[in-house]
């Protein structure tokens, strides 16, 4: 019997970054899945002087990107299109307060009339499916950024025990690293009492590296594109399978 493929939606910057590693995540995943990129525009005239801001500029044009505004303007006309969306900037989630972090959320839900979910949420929830209690934070982002990321992600009987912050300014930039310079990050932020790895950034071109990451980390590495895409099925209520794609695909 043949299935009809999940169409998913993904709200991504792509003027920096492109999406392959989301499709390639996809294409060994069980049930499949289509995916529609859906470009979230940069506010005008911004995107090209983010390296030369300061950190308090940076913040704000960046979740600037995550206005509900924004996502329901990138989103309009998608109606029905897809059955599930995600927005996959974590930083333009994380730097946003929880309260609006769900705006954003009930944004895409009203617009594509669709399930809806983001990359932020995904490591939320896959922290708790997992289990762990404690983890460590390999972030590409400047400081004041990780510190965001780990107000969201940590909870009660969730400890963040250790961090790195590599202070890349903009997308550009990780979406340029090669595998060594990841691979460099995660062994650093490996820590003898982390349970799992958080690697939350989406331009990086991680989908490769699964076992490499592992490896270093001695423990599971949840990347940024894992999440997404494991948050995208079960807002359908489906648990996928999918294999080089760490626990969260064993089925």
């Amino acid at each position: 019997m043949t299935t009809t493929p999940v169409r998913f939606g993904l709200l991504f910057p792509t003027a920096n970054a492109d999406a392959r590693d989301f499709s390639s995540l996809l294409s060994r995943a069980a049930p499949g899945a289509t995916l529609g990129v859906v470009e979230l525009s940069w506010p005008t005239g911004t995107h090209s002087e983010l390296g030369s801001m300061s950190d308090d500029e940076l913040a704000v044009t960046v979740a600037q990107l995550g206005d509900p505004s924004v996502i329901a303007e990138a989103l309009s006309g998608s109606a029905g299109q897809y059955e599930a969306v995600a927005l996959a900037v974590t930083s333009a989630s994380f730097l946003r307060s929880a309260n609006e972090h769900r705006r954003q959320l009930e944004a895409i839900e009203t617009t594509a009339q669709s399930a809806e979910t983001s990359t932020l949420r995904g490591f939320q929830d896959a922290i708790t499916h997992l289990g762990v209690i404690s983890v460590s934070v390999a972030s590409v982002y400047p400081p004041h950024f990780t510190d965001s990321f780990i107000d969201h992600v940590s909870r009660p009987r969730v400890d963040v025990v250790h961090r790195v912050d590599a202070n890349a300014r903009t997308d550009r930039d990780p979406a340029q690293w090669g595998d060594a310079k990841i691979i460099d990050l995660v062994a650093k932020a490996a820590h003898p009492r982390a349970q799992a790895v958080l690697l939350p950034e989406t331009a990086l071109h991680t989908d490769h590296l699964t076992s490499s990451l592992e490896d270093v980390a001695g423990v599971p590495v949840l990347t940024a594109t894992q999440v997404t895409v494991w948050s995208l099925y079960r807002s359908v209520d489906t648990m996928p399978s999918a294999t080089g794609a760490g626990l969260l695909f064993i089925g």
